[in-house]
Formats: C-alpha cells, structure tokens, sequence
C-alpha cells in the first residue's frame, strides 16, 4: 500500500507581511468566521525549494530551474559556434517547438542609443515558464554541435524533456506542461495554505522618509520626502503538507538516497525557512515552536479544524502552546472517529522536548 509522510508545524511570527496581495496587504482568509492572515502554497514552496537548506540537503545538481529563458544558452552556444544571429534564434525555436515548450518570443529591440550588452543582444525566452531539470538542461545544451553542423530537428521522441527528470523540486511539486501534458510531472507532496489559528486585524504602519540633505539646509521645510503605509499582521501560523513516500521514489527513478535527501531537506526547510515578502522591512525569521511527523498508510488528513474556532490562549499560556494543544485534541479525536490515521508520530516542541534531526531520522526510515 502507498505510505504517506505528513508533517504539520506551528510557527509563531512576529510583524510581518510574508506574502501580500496585488494592493500590497498582507493574504487573508475568513475561517470559522473569523478573519486570519494566510501565506499562500505558492509562496511557501518557493521559499522551501529556493532555502538553502533545501538546496544543501538535497545537492545543487539534482535541483531543477523555473525560466522562460532556458533557450539563451543554447542561444549562446550557437553563436559561439559561428551561426549568425537570425540562424541561431531560428534553430531554438526550431527546439522549442519540436518539444512544445511554448512560444519563443520576438526579439527585444534595443532602446535608441542603447548598446548591446551580451544579455541584452540575445533575449531568447518563452511566453510560458518551463521547468527543467539539470540534465535536461545539459540535453539542451548537448544538441549545439548537431545543430551547428545542420542536422535538422526530425526525431519523434522529445529532444530535451525527460518523463521522470532527475529533479529534486520537480519530482516533488510537480511539473505542467500546457502542449505536452506527455511531459507533466504528478508532484509527490501536496501543500496546504498557511493561516493563523488566532483571529488577526491587519494593521497599518504610516511612516515617513526623511530627506537627509533637506533637513539640514537652513530655511528649508520640514516636511518629509515621502510618506507611505505599510500594512502587516503577526500570529501563529499552522502549516501543512503531505509527501506520498512512493511517487516521489517513482519520480526520482526510483532513488531511494535521493528521496531521503529530498524529504529531510523538506521538512528541514518547513522547520527554518521564511518567505522573503518585507523581509528587509520587518526581519521576520522564525523557526517553528512546534513540528509534528506522522507516517502511515491510511490516507492523508489536515488537522487545520483544530483552529476553526479560534484559539484563545489561557492567561498562563502563550499561543503556540494553545494551538499544539488544540492540534493534539483534533488529532486524538479523528484517531477515535477513524481509526489510527498514522502508525507512528515524532513530535519536536522547542522548550518542550525532540529535536528537528530526531524527526528528519524518522522520516528518512520510512523511505526505503
């Protein structure tokens, strides 16, 4: 039967506006009728895939790029190989048709008396994202020689995508092609939306920017340079996320020291790595106060309904301790109604006993 890893945190954050809307405030939610901050999925695993923790326990090799831009290089190359301009941009485009890779688009034209850096003379992209692992990349790459010598693009099978690229981020999160769904990737872990577990009031911070040089000159006014509002909020946030242990050693090729690093740089990185929404403004780094592994094989649960009525904290206790107790309650109560939902849990509370690397060692027994 499929084996599931879940893994729920708590961290508490101070000011902060860690992922915002289009209008700059902070990502809400109203649950249980009561408004709370929330970090998007999206947000959250960027900032794991991108942490370095993530990238250290995995390896740089085996971590894939999200770009419009994979084209430029074998842009490059061609050139370097003496094709002329309009030759080599026709024979990318020629590769990225071949793998229904998107659209390249036109070529950027220089502004009036702008010189051609070595970026700017050779904006190959695409009018999708496309995500690649490294050695589709170095495939990329490996096709300048037959390319430059005039060998036509005819092969019926894809000349850069791979079903199951050997790509940490894209086996887990998975990948979409719109044109070549061939190529999509099932990702491995699913991933909640962060919220607070508490009812939150976003809050403004109306400041000003000062003048340095105006302030000093005699007879000069007052008033400031700029002035803004800065909107923020801080709370608890209860995260979830859910690793089916078979796919992702599917996905990996069935790598099980690979799948290993990949689920101990996950949870490494759910444990210590922040979203970099108004970092410089704010330095909201925390570490979660409470990480919670489960493994089993009934499938996945959330326990976010242990906050559908929003925690309030006794007057001796503070609110991730509120909320692990609130989230230990939901857990026992689905285990009475359902049945175990895990076969076997590690828990670490700072302050409270376990450590991060007890709880990556348990998880890290399970893919085998």
């Amino acid at each position: 039967m499929t084996r599931f890893l879940q893994i729920h945190t708590l961290t508490s954050y101070p000011a902060a506006n860690l992922n915002r809307d289009d209008s700059g405030r902070p990502k809400t939610l109203v649950y249980g009728g009561a408004e709370r901050l929330r970090v998007s999925s999206q947000s959250t695993k960027r900032a794991w895939r991108t942490s370095p923790e993530f990238r250290a326990a995995v390896g740089e090799t085996n971590i894939g790029a999200r770009t419009q831009e994979f084209g430029h290089a074998l842009y490059k190359k061609l050139v370097e190989k003496g094709l002329d301009d309009k030759t080599a941009i026709e024979k990318v485009r020629s590769v990225v048709e071949h793998d229904k890779l998107g659209k390249l688009e036109e070529k950027k034209k220089l502004k009036k008396g702008q010189e051609a850096s070595d970026e700017d003379a050779a904006p190959i992209e695409t009018n999708q994202l496309v995500h690649l692992g490294q050695d589709e990349m170095s495939s990329l790459l490996a096709l300048a020689d037959r390319l430059a010598s005039g060998e036509e693009v005819k092969s019926k099978e894809a000349l850069i995508l791979q079903k199951h690229p050997r790509a940490v981020d894209i086996a887990m999160f998975g990948r979409m092609l719109a044109d070549n769904t061939g190529y999509n990737v099932e990702g491995a872990v699913e991933v909640a939306h962060a919220f607070t577990t508490h009812r939150v009031t976003v809050e403004d911070d109306f400041y000003t920017a000062v003048d340095d040089l105006k302030a000093v000159r005699p007879g000069a006014d007052a008033g400031a340079g700029f002035i803004g509002v800065f909107e923020f909020g801080a709370g608890v946030f209860y995260q979830y996320a859910n690793v089916n242990i078979d796919l992702l050693k599917k996905n990996l090729g069935g790598d099980a020291v690979l799948a290993r690093k990949a689920v101990a740089g996950l949870i490494e990185a759910m444990a210590v790595a922040n979203p970099k929404g108004k970092q410089h403004s704010t330095a909201a780094r925390a570490r979660t106060g409470y990480l919670r592994v489960e493994v089993g094989e009934k499938a996945p649960r959330t326990l976010a309904n242990a906050f559908l009525k929003p925690v309030h904290p006794h007057t001796d206790e503070d609110l991730v301790t509120a909320s692990v107790k609130a989230l230990k309650v939901e857990a026992d109560a689905l285990d009475r109604a359902f049945g175990p939902c895990a076969s076997s849990t590690c828990e670490m509370i700072v302050g409270g006993g376990g450590t991060l690397m007890e709880c990556i060692d348990f998880a890290n027994e399970q893919v085998k």
